[in-house]
């Protein structure tokens, strides 16, 4: 390895450098205070539990992106954290077990052993909200507000809304009597958003003729509010639960409208993200310039059950690192530039940092000066007193 090739970090590995970093802090910050007036109470997670207990009930999705270790004292396989929705869950049904509902939140780093294109990166910053022990709507319409109020803290001003429900297609398999591998095929063709391999996979897989046009509408239902009503005529004959998820549906964006009308919504009854445990709806919030979702979320109700406490939950997560950069741009220059040394400075730099003020001071020699350092004032003695002035 020459020395250029030191610096080099891993693929999807990056460091946070000035200014993004005091970005990221100052978001988090207005993130945690947002969540915490909505009486979320923060939890952090560790960055490594045993791999049986991490796993719990995710699918395999996670299990591939998990980086695995053995414990040294134990010799059980370890997992890094990919997710840290499983572990809050592990929180509420093991180590809090509080009764009612409770609502968490959390800001720490992950690790992911590969990248796709609905995680972003391998090191993000998860942010994010669960709500445990409440099956109602009411618990879903405040997940989706706290959001897209995150969205908006961190500068977004253009968010489009995608929602789903994992329950239609989950009842139309149940009710169609599919194996495994005619299920695992139209999930496929669905993911690929291929009519032709769509219809190939129900004609040999489904034998009803209603429950095969029912199939084929949701691979073409996607759309604005409208796929609504198209969905209630295109599952009139389909079972009791398909049409409560859809009621589910225009609940949550008559709630997400009548707090944020300017967010423009979209609904894709195909979409299958997280299939293996939401159990509910499902959304993801897009912001235009970005090619993945900043926002994801739903309803994943009975993670509990493993630890022994099966519990309604439905909360989301983002990537501050992604979220600092929707108002990044060139930082204010807001500090007072300080001498080297005066008589009565270091009082007077102390007395300004006592009051909130960013203070750098010269050191003897520095050829830098106050615009290098973000300054846009600079101290100066003036009748015995030192004062900030503007530059």
């Amino acid at each position: 390895m020459t020395i250029a090739d030191r610096w080099l970090l891993p693929d999807g590995m990056d460091e946070v450098l000035p200014p993004q970093a005091s970005r990221m802090e100052e978001l988090r910050r207005a993130l945690l205070d947002l969540y915490h007036r909505w009486g979320y109470d923060q939890v952090m997670p560790p960055p490594v539990e045993f791999l049986d207990s991490l796993l719990t009930g995710t699918g395999t999705d996670l299990d591939l992106q998990t980086f695995k270790l053995t414990d040294q004292l134990t010799g059980r396989m370890m997992g890094v954290s990919a997710d840290v929705t499983p572990q809050v869950a592990r929180m509420d049904a093991h180590s809090m077990q509080r009764q009612g509902p409770v609502r968490l939140c959390y800001c720490t780093n992950v690790l992911r052993a590969k990248a796709d294109q609905h995680q972003g990166g391998r090191s993000p910053v998860q942010v994010g909200v669960e709500l445990f022990g409440h099956a109602g709507l009411e618990a879903d319409v405040e997940i989706l507000h706290l959001a897209l109020a995150s969205l908006v803290a961190a500068g977004a001003d253009e968010i489009h809304l995608a929602l789903g429900h994992i329950g239609i297609y989950r009842s139309l398999v149940q009710a169609a009597e599919l194996a495994t591998e005619q299920e695992r095929a139209l999930f496929e063709a669905l993911e690929l958003k291929s009519p032709g391999e769509l219809a190939a996979r129900v004609a040999e897989s489904v034998r009803d003729p209603a429950l095969a046009g029912m199939f084929m509408a949701l691979g073409r239902l996607h759309g604005g509010p409208e796929v609504l009503d198209e969905a209630r005529e295109a599952f009139a004959e389909a079972p009791a639960a398909v049409g409560a998820a859809l009621d589910q549906l225009r609940a949550l964006h008559q709630g997400v409208q009548a707090q944020h009308p300017e967010v423009e919504p979209y609904f894709d009854l195909a979409e299958l993200r997280g299939y293996q445990y939401h159990t509910g709806m499902m959304f993801a919030a897009y912001v235009p310039g970005y090619g993945q979702a900043l926002a994801k979320g739903g309803r994943y109700d009975d993670t509990g059950r493993a630890f022994g406490r099966a519990r309604p939950a439905t909360g989301c997560s983002m990537d501050l690192k992604l979220l600092a950069t929707l108002a990044l741009g060139e930082p204010a220059h807001d500090g007072v530039w300080a001498p080297a040394e005066g008589e009565g400075l270091r009082e007077a730099i102390a007395a300004l940092r006592e009051r909130g003020e960013r203070v750098v001071q010269a050191l003897p020699g520095q050829r830098t000066g106050p615009g290098e350092h973000r300054c846009n004032r600079r101290l100066e003695r003036i009748d015995g007193r030192w004062e900030p002035r503007s530059l």
